[in-house]
C-alpha cells in the first residue's frame, strides 16, 4: 500500500487566484518572545492551495460546503495523465481509457510541473477543461473531479465550466499536487473543513494506492 499526500502545502507567498487575498500565515505569541504558548493566525480565502468548490461558490442557491456528501468525497478514483493537453476537451475524454463506473477523476497535466519546480506567482496559461469536456463527465456521472492546478475552467473564461459541473452536483477539488503520480487507479480521501454556509474549503487529500 502506498500513500500519497496531494495537498499543497500552505505558506505565505503561494500562489493565488488573480484578485484574491494573499495568504498570510504569522505566529502571533512567541515563547522565544517570552510567551507562554506559541500560537499562529491565518488569513486566506477558502480557494486558497488545495481546495474544495461547492456549488454555492458559482450558484446562488447551491450547496455550501458544509452540506456536501462525504461519500463523494471518499472512495475509488482514478489518476488520467494528459501531458500533451493544452485544454481538456471531451474528444480526448472519449479516447481516455478511463475505466468503467469511474465516479472520480482526478487529471494530472503540465500544471504539476508548476508545483514540483515551485514556479512561482499566478500561471494564467495552465490547462483546465473546456465546456463540452465538464458536459461530457456530467453525462458520464462523474461526482468529484480534481485538477492539478487553481481552477478547473480556463482563466479567461472561468464561469461556464465551474457552472455546468457545480449544477449537477460535482464536486470540484482545485489546486492538487500530482507531479509524484503515477496514472491510475487509487482511493482518495479529500476533507475540506466543516465551514458554516461557505462557498469552499481548504482541504487535505491524501491518495492511497496499492
Amino acid at each position: 500500500m502506498h500513500l500519497y499526500d496531494v495537498s499543497l502545502t500552505f505558506e505565505t507567498g503561494m500562489p493565488v487566484w488573480p484578485g484574491d487575498p494573499n495568504l498570510i500565515l504569522e505566529r502571533v505569541s512567541k515563547i522565544e518572545a517570552g510567551d507562554d504558548v506559541n500560537m499562529s493566525q491565518l488569513s486566506m480565502s477558502v480557494h486558497t492551495g488545495t481546495h474544495v468548490d461547492a456549488p454555492f461558490h458559482f450558484l446562488a442557491n447551491g450547496k455550501t460546503v458544509d452540506q456536501l456528501s462525504l461519500s463523494d468525497l471518499t472512495g475509488r478514483a482514478y489518476v488520467l495523465y494528459l501531458p500533451d493537453a493544452a485544454t481538456i476537451t471531451a474528444d480526448q475524454l472519449r479516447r481516455a481509457e478511463i475505466p468503467p463506473r469511474t465516479r472520480r477523476i482526478l487529471f494530472k497535466t503540465r500544471n504539476s510541473n508548476y508545483w514540483a519546480q515551485k514556479t512561482p506567482g499566478f500561471q494564467t496559461d495552465f490547462v483546465a477543461l473546456s465546456v463540452d469536456a465538464a458536459e461530457y463527465l456530467v453525462e458520464r456521472g462523474f461526482r468529484l473531479v480534481g485538477v492539478d492546478y487553481l481552477s478547473v475552467a480556463p482563466y479567461d473564461d472561468s464561469i461556464p465550466t465551474h457552472q455546468v459541473l457545480l449544477k449537477a452536483g460535482v464536486i470540484l477539488v482545485e489546486g492538487l499536487n500530482l507531479a509524484a503520480i503515477p496514472p491510475g487507479r487509487y482511493t482518495i480521501y479529500c476533507l475540506p473543513l466543516k465551514l458554516a454556509g461557505v462557498d469552499g474549503s481548504p482541504a487535505r487529500v491524501i491518495l492511497i494506492g496499492v
